[in-house]
């Protein structure tokens, strides 16, 4: 087993979590334009509390597995990474051990594009959807889902604390090569 604050990857295992949530600065937050829903929740531990930036207060299912968070957007999107915070130390036999990350147009297609497996993890995890080719860099989607497949020491329920959606930042210029960033730049960026 790793420390807490070590983080790795291997056969699709990951190990720890990072205690900070640290993001390339090419990255934006997709999770705000998305509609979400959860497959069961107890009262007062709804969707809600996936997405209110408190690290206190968490999604708790009530039903039986696999338990989902689906991600709805009203348009197609670009989506690189899937961060969620888990907390083994407190969270113990509620803490999500495999998670499967499936994408598609809506409920009627989704694929598996990504099973991880958690060890105790304590902390942010980050879930890369790239593929094994340098050249998928994103998923191209409408829908994500996040199944919660199993949970440690053989939980029913489960607890996540916080889920992150991520996918590239636009170049504010088409076709432009460089990464212009000022109004003025931009206004200077092409030849009339």
């Amino acid at each position: 087993m790793a420390t807490d604050s070590s983080d790795g990857e291997d056969d699709g295992k990951l190990i720890g979590g990072i205690p900070q949530l640290t993001v390339d600065d090419d990255l934006r937050e997709m999770g705000k334009k998305a509609a979400w829903s959860v497959s069961s929740c107890k009262p007062g531990n709804g969707v809600s509390a996936l997405r209110d930036d408190n690290l206190e207060t968490y999604w708790q299912s009530d039903g039986v597995q696999p338990h989902l968070v689906n991600v709805q957007f009203q348009k197609k999107v670009k989506l690189q990474l899937v961060v969620i915070y888990v907390d083994f130390k407190l969270d113990e036999s509620y803490t999500p051990s495999k998670i499967t990350i499936r994408a598609g147009d809506g409920f009627h297609n989704l694929k598996d594009i990504k099973t991880v497996e958690l060890v105790k993890p304590n902390g942010w995890v980050y879930i890369s959807l790239s593929g094994n080719d340098p050249r998928e860099t994103f998923v191209n989607t409408f829908m994500l889902q996040i199944s919660i497949a199993s949970n440690h020491l053989n939980g029913r329920d489960t607890h996540v604390r916080q889920i992150k959606v991520y996918g590239p930042r636009p170049n504010p210029v088409p076709h432009q090569p460089f990464q212009f960033t000022s109004r003025e730049f931009i206004t200077y960026s092409s030849l009339r």
